[in-house]
């Protein structure tokens, strides 16, 4: 592999002290600041946020030292802005993990400026996204942050981490990269790879009951913003949300009154199984829709876009099935 490229291979991970606390699954234990014990110097990972941290602690173990810039509930990364700390990081990384599609644009633009080595990029590698590898004309990564809105806003949904599978290739390509960084701990990163792949196949293996489950009964959902629209398809649900409501969201702009009405008007019909709710990226209009919701005894399920304190990816995703059996059965 050139040095010097992004590479269509999942993202390796940055995890921060604060953002995880720890990585039990897929043999994970280390937090930030804890590798190289064994006197080498570990491998520096950077990435946008902590869920990918948390992946590339569990691939890389003891072996690297990751950083996740966005790492809590409070920030917002769709809008985050890049400190000079940030760029730093970036600059005396060995490896940056970003997730791409026009999401968290601030790294892309950091790697460019700071000439960073090897860049991971999510999107790409889930190939859920055909397009996701085609650079918009110019400048090679010229107007990034637009260049993703097509995808962002359009049929393309560029949250990945909530596809289980598009992981579980994520960590296979993240072991492959750190074998390339790192030939002596290649088998021990191939190891790892694997356990958090097994890790993830009871969860994968209950969202496929709750799919057949649902196959024959129409299950209709409603989502403040499709953070968690492919953890959703995978349990056979159906997101019947306005599209005029979506589409304001996810531009970042006021929901239209008649969009607005409508959603209000679907969520106390009494025909939905549940709301998936985004509190991380919260508005007024999303909680207003929320308690129309809770006035109308309509379950509200809450998914977030970054690792709660004290999880990792896969008890996160055993987490957000466990809510969505409990909608459903409620």
């Amino acid at each position: 592999m050139p040095v010097s490229r992004r590479l269509a291979l999942p993202a390796l991970v940055a995890v921060s002290a604060l953002g995880l606390a720890a990585c039990g699954d897929g043999g994970a234990d280390a937090a930030a600041g804890q590798a190289g014990d064994s006197g080498d110097a570990a491998i520096t990972i950077v990435t946008s946020t902590n869920v990918y941290g948390g992946i590339a602690a569990a691939v890389g173990g003891d072996d690297v030292e990751v950083t996740s810039i966005v790492d809590s509930l409070s920030q917002d990364p769709h809008s985050y802005e890049p400190t000079v700390q940030d760029k730093l990081s970036v600059s005396e990384a060995d490896l940056v993990i970003e997730n791409g599609g026009g999401y968290d644009a601030f790294l892309g633009r950091l790697a460019d400026e700071t000439g960073v080595g090897t860049v991971l990029n999510a999107v790409e590698v889930s190939g859920l996204d055909e397009h996701a590898g085609e650079e918009p004309a110019g400048d090679e990564h010229a107007d990034e942050e637009h260049a993703g809105e097509e995808h962002a806003h359009g049929s393309f949904n560029e949250h990945v981490w909530y596809d289980l599978a598009a992981m579980a290739t994520l960590a296979d390509a993240v072991a492959d990269e750190l074998a390339r960084l790192d030939g002596p701990n290649a088998d021990a990163y191939r190891q790892r790879a694997d356990a958090f792949i097994e890790d993830l196949q009871p969860v994968q293996e209950r969202l496929a009951a709750l799919a057949s489950e649902n196959a024959a009964k129409d299950v209709e959902i409603a989502v403040t913003e499709p953070v968690p629209a492919y953890l959703l398809e995978a349990a056979g649900l159906e997101d019947v949300t306005p599209e005029g409501f979506i589409e304001a969201i996810e531009e970042e702009s006021d929901v239209p009154v008649a969009a607005l009405e409508e959603m209000k008007t679907l969520v106390s019909g009494g025909g939905l199984a549940f709301l998936a709710y985004n509190g991380q990226t919260e508005g007024a209009q999303t909680e207003a829709v929320r308690s129309v919701a809770e006035e109308a005894d309509l379950p509200v399920v809450e998914f977030t876009e970054t690792l709660p304190d004290g999880e990792d990816y896969v008890s996160w995703m055993a987490g957000n099935t466990d809510s969505i059996e409990a909608a459903l059965g409620s």
